[in-house]
């Protein structure tokens, strides 16, 4: 993770979206349990967005976990090689 990404994570969740938002490139969304999960790339970083519909909120954001058993969800959408060099 860059140095960055780091400095992102640091931040309070309300200027997480808000730079997220600005600067980040929606990529697609997936259903995970009782969320919508929307992957954002952002400066070569995929970052997963965690929207619980029942809130009406976002509840957290974390850079993606490529070891995850979420990533079947994604990788039966979209190709992730194609986004970044990570994978």
């Amino acid at each position: 993770m860059s140095e960055e990404s780091t400095h992102f994570f640091d931040l309070p969740l309300s200027e997480q979206i808000q730079y997220l938002y600005r600067n980040g490139t929606f990529q697609l969304a997936i259903r995970y349990y009782g969320y919508k999960v929307n992957l954002y790339l952002m400066e070569g970083e995929l970052i997963e967005v965690f929207y619980n519909h029942k809130l009406d909120k976002i509840e957290f954001i974390q850079p993606l976990d490529y070891q995850h058993s979420r990533m079947k969800f994604y990788t039966d959408q979209i190709r992730l090689s194609s986004l970044t060099r990570k994978v």
